[in-house]
């Protein structure tokens, strides 16, 4: 029988004084063994651990490691063998035995915690092999800390291979082992170890027991492609895994123990869909480096709480989904699609009052020169495109610090952005009233050849840019798959992506300027057209209208009441600029005016939006909710499906014009909600008019750049439905009703 050789030199105890009890508490009470949930960085901890070593080094040589009077761990050292046979491996295991109530660490800890070392010292030209890490348990403490770890007991076995000529009859084992045991405190431990072992020509079997039932908590490799594939691909941030398996679908728990490289923070890999014999991971990269797609593991299984547990471990990606490196092909459809959504973009209510404009200012052009006609739809083409171009450089630039990114929503969820947006929508509908003429200083004018020309172009640039300022709420069909494509993509891919849609949205009015014939069926000039220029004014109002909603969902009524303050205060200034700096006046009476016009907006700038506009408070996406609609959390989500209800979610927001109109015309419609109510449908409402980011991410995961968004999660963990950016009721009836036959014979 191998001797063995309990703990020497053990670190010294840590008693709970009150000088620096504070420092190493970790209140774990709340340990619950699960799979899976969300990790958090707990550094603190281990600042503990160094705080405790520290304090191990002016200890005392030669005490035990207790608390209160109790011995927290028990090391050893265990051969599977009684004797060492020249040139035959064998195996060596550090048994640590732990205090009831207390754990040590796996070699990837989690959030917290440290993994346990050996440190061997060996007779030259002897080998020793990796830890053999059994599978841990999963941990949930206080404070949303997830770890991996054993409680009560642990074996972590090494191979040592002996050379082939041993000159001793007996052999010495020498290991150094350090470990961190937690649990209302973390107490770090040490211990030189040694096993005495003699040589002979044959050994007998020891500690059969131990080694046997650690050996079948070790984790086997993966096995054939005919009992489960695994496939892997990176969206965004995250990683994706899905594991296809019928041996995998007959267990209740299952769950994803990552192995990270020294390059990457994970956050907590958790379970998004099962349907039948697939099983979607997704594991959040918190840091990581790009091109990383994939991740070692365990996949760990049982039936009940863990004890039955198993696992296959999984060292490479075996199959790596194509979309960081997409063929060419699918490039191109791609881009098709955000061309497509380009064009649509002009139907969309967002861009209405300034397409209307622009077809009012092709009406202005009919019988001119065709040059000019081009030219003028050549400067709103360059204005879309310019646009466009900066937007996606912006976006790109984000992605590059880490950022998420999203169409509009980094925008339109600034109520900043908004309000700008206001002063210039009221700023054009004041000039088209004709409060005011814009117009370039005269100074300017004269250095220009064709000034009314060059002023003409430069207004149609400018509505070229307010025309595509304006579509980035809007979501149109083809558009979201597009960008949700993009998004994931490279820069040249997403630049190219932005320039297709450019393209697309600025097409219809390069054709009519290409070719001015066309032009004939709209109406001539005449008397009418100052008429239709005020009605354009009153269409710019009612934009300003839906702006003023967008301000109120964002800041309450009271944002909303100090920003309308700041607008009249713009129209008096817009008046004033109409009424005394006209062209005739003198170059005095106009610099005293618009010194007065300056002065007025700043000192109503700092008082009404510096100020008062500031301080109020952030509004509550609850208090908008109607009928049996719910505010959406991913905790509320999750509480229903456990429960087995199908649920609904509206990924909506304010500024939304999309959304408001899917809302009014389909979900709100009476078939569709009594079908709701009738199936036993539960509606939760995501409002993301202020970029919420947890509603961000969940965007991210289907693959969408922004709202709207529309998922039917069915009862019994089926896969969710995702629908298209423009509902119908036939859609969402069959879909409810398709659904609710299949949780029905199931």
């Amino acid at each position: 029988m191998a001797s063995k050789i309990c703990v020497q030199d053990v670190a010294a105890g840590l008693p709970a004084t009150a000088g620096w009890q504070p420092a190493l508490r970790r209140d774990c009470r709340e340990r619950a063994r699960v799979l899976p949930s969300r990790m958090k960085l707990a550094p603190r901890l281990v600042a503990c651990w160094v705080l405790g070593w520290l304090l191990f080094a002016i200890a005392p040589d030669g005490l035990a490691q207790t608390y209160q009077g109790k011995e927290l761990v028990r090391a050893e050292l265990l051969a599977d063998t009684n004797a060492i046979v020249p040139g035959k491996p064998f195996t060596v295991g550090l048994l640590l035995q732990m205090a009831p109530g207390w754990h040590t660490y796996w070699k990837f800890s989690g959030d917290a915690g440290l993994p346990t070392e050996l440190k061997w010292k060996l007779p030259p030209s002897w080998k020793t092999g990796e830890i053999q890490w059994p599978i841990p348990l999963k941990t949930i403490d206080p404070g949303d800390i997830e770890t991996y770890g054993y409680e009560n007991e642990v074996l972590l076995m090494q191979e040592i291979t002996p050379p082939p000529n041993i000159d001793t009859s007996s052999v010495k084992l020498i290991a150094e082992a350090n470990w961190l045991v937690c649990e209302k405190i973390c107490v770090p431990g040490s211990a030189t170890l040694q096993l005495d072992l003699p040589v002979a020509s044959t050994g007998q079997p020891a500690n059969t027991d131990v080694f046997a039932r650690y050996r079948r908590l070790l984790p086997q490799n993966w096995p054939g492609a005919n009992v489960a594939s695994a496939e892997w691909n990176r969206v965004g941030s995250d990683v994706r895994l899905k594991i296809t398996s019928k041996i995998l679908a007959r267990y209740p728990v299952v769950d994803f123990f990552p192995l990270p490289g020294q390059e990457t923070i994970v956050g907590h890999p958790a379970i998004q869909s099962r349907n039948n014999n697939e099983i979607l991971f997704r594991i959040p990269l918190e840091s990581a480096p790009k091109s990383q797609s994939s991740m070692p593991g365990l996949m760990v299984f049982s039936q009940q709480n863990g004890d039955d547990r198993a696992a296959w471990q999984i060292t490479t990606a075996p199959t790596v989904s194509p979309t960081r490196t997409p063929h060419a092909r699918g490039i191109f459809t791609f881009l098709l699609f955000g061309f497509l959504g380009g064009i649509i973009l002009n139907l969309m209510p967002c861009v209405l009052p300034v397409i209307s404009l622009k077809i009012f200012g092709f009406i202005q052009q009919a019988g001119q020169s065709r040059q000019k006609i081009l030219r003028s739809g050549l400067a709103f083409t360059i204005g879309i495109f310019a646009w466009f171009i900066a937007l996606a450089l912006l976006l790109i630039g984000l992605k590059g610090t880490g950022r998420d990114i999203t169409w509009g929503g980094f925008q339109f969820t600034n109520p900043y952005f908004v309000l700008a947006l206001s002063v210039i929508v009221i700023v054009f509908a004041l000039n088209l009233f004709g409060v005011f003429e814009i117009s370039l200083p005269q100074s300017v004018t004269r250095s220009l050849l064709s000034t009314s020309e060059r002023q003409d172009l430069l207004g149609s640039f400018f509505q070229g840019v307010f025309a595509t300022v304006l579509a980035t709420p809007c979501t149109a069909p083809f558009l979201g798959t597009a960008l949700g494509f993009a998004f994931t993509q490279s820069a040249a891919v997403i630049l190219a992506m932005f320039v297709a849609i450019a393209s697309g949205m600025s097409a219809p009015y390069l054709l009519l300027s290409a070719q001015p014939a066309w032009l004939r069926f709209l109406p001539r000039p005449g008397p009418w057209m100052l008429h239709m220029k005020q009605f354009m004014g009153f269409l710019l109002l009612a934009t300003l209208l839906f702006l003023l909603y967008v301000l109120g969902a964002q800041r309450g009524l009271e944002g909303t009441i100090w920003a309308s303050c700041f607008l009249l205060v713009i129209s008096i200034a817009c008046w004033m600029k109409g009424a005394f700096a006209v062209p005739t006046a003198s170059t005095s009476k106009r610099g005293v005016v618009l010194v007065l016009i300056l002065l007025l907006v700043l000192a109503s700038g700092v008082y009404f939006i510096g100020d008062k506009f500031q301080s109020t408070k952030v509004a509550s996406g609850d208090l908008q909710l109607r009928g049996d609609w719910q505010a959406f959390t991913p905790e509320r989500l999750q509480a229903e499906l456990e429960q087995g209800r199908t649920v609904f979610v509206d990924f909506t927001a304010a500024w939304c014009l999309t959304c408001k109109f899917n809302e009014a015309s389909v979900l709100e419609a009476q078939d569709v909600r009594e079908a709701f109510q009738r199936h036993g449908i539960v509606k939760l409402k995501a409002d993301w008019t202020n970029g919420d980011p947890v509603i961000t991410k969940l965007l991210q995961d289907f693959g969408r750049p922004g709202v709207p968004l529309y998922v039917l999660y069915p009862a019994k963990n089926e896969e969710p439905i995702v629908f298209p950016e423009l509902l119908t009721k036939s859609m969402i009836l069959d879909k409810l009703e398709t659904v609710a036959r299949r949780v029905a014979s199931q």
